[in-house]
């Protein structure tokens, strides 16, 4: 076991197995040591959505906040069913994240730190990124939120 997958562990953070999707649609695409991974939203082990609705009415800044945890897990499970071993990750570089909001919610920021803590918490500093919070109406399936990654990585 790896130290990425150990941390996650530790943190009692259980990645789901692989979730086949469409086959014109792929989780992640790479070139060259840049890994551009496709947006995932807050599911659960089996594909289902943890939380629908928009922030700011529906969902409480705190469920969003989670949902974008939920979502980074999500991510790291395709990550990880592409690489094979999270250790090969060298530095999430870039999240573009898009939080479905009720006309007033302006917190989006916020929404996303869920996501960006959890990278943090651990890839200590490769997990700092540079990230985009972008509000939006409306998002696929009435999800809260949903990212988008660009990750270096080691061959």
């Amino acid at each position: 076991m790896g130290f990425i997958e150990a941390k996650l562990r530790e943190a009692g953070i259980e990645l789901p197995s692989k979730i086949e999707r469409g086959r014109g649609l792929v989780a992640c695409v790479q070139h060259g040591d840049l890994l551009f991974v496709s947006g995932h939203g807050p599911a659960d082990n089996d594909g289902n959505l943890l939380y629908r609705g928009r922030v700011g009415a529906e969902v409480s800044l705190e469920q969003a906040y989670d949902a974008a945890r939920a979502t980074g897990i999500q991510l790291l499970r395709s990550i990880r069913d592409h690489l094979g071993d999270l250790d090969r990750v060298d530095r999430i570089i870039k999240a573009l994240a898009f939080v479905n909001s009720a006309p007033d919610f302006h917190e989006q920021p916020k929404v996303v730190h869920g996501f960006s803590d959890l990278m943090v918490e651990l890839f200590g500093a490769r997990g700092q990124h540079a990230r985009s919070a972008i509000g939006t109406s409306n998002l696929p399936d009435n999800q809260p939120v949903e990212i988008e990654l660009i990750v270096s990585v080691r061959s």
